[in-house]
């Protein structure tokens, strides 16, 4: 199962002229737990270093309870697993896991409105499996601490309160500093193999869609740190692979008004200043830019790019929706669900569209 393509709705590949990338958790897959144990680390350190208890660094990441898609409650501090609908299935305080008639008396209708995004935020992408443990984690410590009175809306200390939402304000905050000003990349670079699948396939299959197509990466990553991921995968310069590189993407602002388009020089690393205004030259890596970008500079239209992420609403929802294009959701945990569907039940699921390169476990075309 971890192998197939499921199909929402038929895609004549024959139809796709070009085929982009996402880098994270897409062509780079990171080897779990040891990637979320360091995110977790280093995001606790981050917490102990602007105030936090030290007892905090006692924690330990443990990967059998987040699960992507999970919804912070940030006026309760629950951990919400809903349906497509925003019907509540389970709910957590902690790792107090509440049964039906305190889930009530919280969510009467046991039903949540999903779009209120000031008060749930839906923790749906792999690299939020670390600080979805690590809420957990402080809603347990806070509520089973002496020194912390617990509340309706969080805990208060003599005549300090914390709120469930300051909280995750901070938790958000850690994770960004861990990824962007913090030693998650660098310590990631320092030990490539105990932390980044290396697929010899990988080569193989963008050599094989760059035969029939133009291939195009586009990642939020920083030139630098690409560089060092993809050289890692690739048996030639990894350049020559793609039509199109454009890093600092920022998606999922890349797919509306995105950002200037610069060009990398690619032996310092830094951006060249001012805008890039020429015509696509092979080898170049670009910053920032746009989905309108790639289009122009590709010489093509919405419905003729197949575009393959991990991230459901920052490269398939906004790229599907502003942009037309053809989408392909990478889902490694879903092999993991087939095998429990299919354990309990006896039965194989319906029969797949397609093989898939195992490079890119499990995934479904939108």
């Amino acid at each position: 199962p971890d192998s197939w393509v499921f199909v929402n709705r038929s895609l004549a590949m024959e139809k796709i002229k070009c085929f982009g990338f996402d880098m994270d958790y897409t062509l780079a897959v990171y080897k779990s737990p040891e990637y979320e144990s360091l995110g977790f680390d280093l995001t606790v350190e981050r917490l102990v270093s602007i105030g936090y208890p030290h007892e905090l660094l006692n924690f330990v990441y443990d990967p059998a309870f987040p699960t992507r898609g999970l919804v912070f409650d940030t006026h309760y501090g629950n951990l919400l697993k809903v349906d497509a609908y925003g019907n509540l299935l389970v709910c957590a305080h902690g790792f107090n896991f509440l049964r039906g008639p305190e889930t009530r008396d919280q969510y009467p209708n046991k039903f949540i409105q999903r779009d209120d995004t000031d008060r749930f935020y839906i923790l749906n992408t792999l690299f939020n499996l670390p600080e979805t443990y690590l809420l957990a984690c402080l809603v347990d410590f806070f509520t089973n601490c002496d020194r912390y009175t617990s509340c309706e809306t969080g805990f208060k200390d003599g005549d300090l309160f914390m709120s469930f939402r300051s909280m995750f304000q901070d938790v958000r905050d850690a994770v960004d500093w861990v990824h962007y000003k913090g030693s998650l990349k660098e310590k990631t670079l320092e030990n490539l193999e105990k932390y980044v699948v290396k697929d010899g396939k990988l080569p193989l299959l963008l050599s094989r869609m760059n035969e029939v197509g133009k291939v195009f990466l586009v990642t939020n990553s920083d030139y630098k740190y690409t560089d060092k991921i993809m050289t890692y995968f690739a048996h030639r310069p990894w350049q020559s692979y793609f039509d199109l590189i454009l890093v600092d993407a920022r998606k999922p602002l890349f797919f509306g008004e995105g950002t200037v388009l610069r060009q990398v020089d690619t032996v310092t690393g830094k951006l060249k200043i001012g805008t890039y205004t020429g015509p696509l030259q092979h080898g170049i890596v670009y910053s920032g830019g746009s989905s309108d970008t790639v289009c122009d500079l590709l010489g093509a239209k919405g419905k003729d790019i197949l575009y393959i992420g991990d991230h459901i609403f920052g490269d398939i929802l906004k790229s599907k929706k502003r942009q037309g294009w053809r989408t392909f959701l990478v889902i490694p945990e879903l092999a993991q669900e087939l095998h429990v569907w299919t354990d309990k039940s006896g039965q194989q699921p319906g029969k797949p569209q397609a093989r898939l390169c195992s490079c890119l476990p499990g995934a479904a075309p939108l």
